[in-house]
């Protein structure tokens, strides 16, 4: 690290050798989390689009999303399709799914995501025949986002064709992840034990967490990037906290960014911005180099006009275009403003290539999976 490493120094007061990206302490990730000097943090911007060419190339890895049910067992305190929200839910059908399945393949998507709330009505036969017709019919890499199953689910989902699992353990902080997740039944460490679980069966595991949830502090976030090194996760997922609004935590106060109450509880609290969000992707970047991360749905949600940008232009690889069907996006609205997208795949797709093309990327060819330095 050059222009980075120096101004790291800067900050530490000290002088000497700059650090290697992944040589990044725990305690220089916690300086840069807090940092708000935008001439400082355009070192952090340069250095992880850097690392990010450098490691993974300018490709951008295009992950088609199949939000396949919105039934949710759990009742998370902030999420839209809680269980005990009287809304209206679906479940597609197989053909629905190899709808969209060959969608992603006539737009040379390398994967599909398929993704639902932990619904138990997806029963592991219904998931194994998908699997293996998308594997069959199709090139398509398959990364399954279903939340915590078994290991026996797993291990037979893996051996149906199987590439990737994907779930977000949110915070590292067992307290706060009790806090949002109350009457869960399970805990954080519960999730890290699936996502290492899932590695040893062969899968390409994927984790992530939210940004500024409330109660989160600059200390935990920085735990939680130093975890995804340790993890060694192929997918990592950084988006920031949007709370639907007819939820317990959607209903907090939320006072807005200019406001000095901002910070209800300590000046330590995480807010829950773009700029945050692309602090904790370009650092993650830094820590993790090969990893694949997305600029989120959510970045672009709490800034329309170039928060998929920014995204890819301080670390992030991959984009999730949304290939489910348009009957059913509104019905899977686990935050606001999520399903206001009303352009088909196709369409699109159209303003997705421009996009690209405006900041100097490539869609990625191929499955897209992991490649380790």
């Amino acid at each position: 690290m050059q222009a980075a490493g120096a101004v790291f120094k800067l900050l530490q007061g000290k002088g000497g050798k700059e650090p290697e990206p992944k040589g990044l302490t725990r305690d220089e990730v916690l300086i840069w989390l807090k940092e708000e000097e935008e001439w400082k943090l355009s070192f952090l911007w340069q250095e992880a689009d850097k690392v990010r060419r450098e490691h993974v190339g300018d490709e951008v890895h295009l992950r088609g999303l199949i939000e396949l049910s919105s039934y949710c067992r759990r009742d998370c305190h902030y999420c839209g399709i809680r269980g005990s929200r009287k809304i209206e839910r679906y479940r597609m059908t197989e053909e629905e799914v190899m709808e969209c399945a060959r969608t992603a393949q006539k737009l040379e998507y390398g994967t599909v995501v398929l993704q639902s709330g932990e619904d138990l009505g997806l029963t592991a036969d219904f998931i194994t025949s998908l699997v293996r017709r998308i594997k069959t019919e199709t090139p398509l890499a398959v990364t399954l986002a279903l939340g915590e199953r078994s290991l026996d689910e797993l291990a037979g989902w893996r051996e149906a064709g199987a590439d990737r699992y994907l779930l977000k353990h949110e915070t590292s902080d067992p307290e706060l992840f009790r806090r949002i997740h109350p009457d869960c039944g399970t805990e954080v460490s519960d999730r890290l034990a699936l996502l290492k679980a899932a590695k040893e069966m062969g899968y390409e595991a994927g984790s992530g967490v939210m940004v500024g949830i409330p109660g989160q502090t600059y200390e935990s976030l920085a735990n939680d990037i130093m975890l995804f090194r340790e993890l060694d996760l192929e997918m990592i997922g950084c988006g920031p906290f949007v709370p639907h609004p007819d939820t317990p935590l959607g209903r907090l106060v939320i006072p807005s960014e200019s406001d000095e109450s901002r910070n209800l509880a300590s000046e330590s609290q995480v807010p829950a911005t773009d700029t945050m969000t692309t602090k904790v992707v370009a650092l993650t970047r830094l820590v993790c180099p090969d990893a694949n991360i997305p600029s989120t749905t959510a970045l672009a949600t709490v800034n329309r006009e170039h928060g998929r940008e920014m995204g890819l232009e301080r670390g992030a690889n991959v984009w999730m275009p949304n290939l489910t069907q348009l009957k059913y996006r509104s019905l899977y609205e686990i935050y606001p403003g999520k399903a206001k997208v009303i352009d088909t795949a196709e369409e699109f797709h159209k303003n997705l290539l421009a996009t690209l093309e405006r900041i100097g990327r490539v869609p990625g060819k191929g499955p897209g999976g992991r490649k380790r330095s």
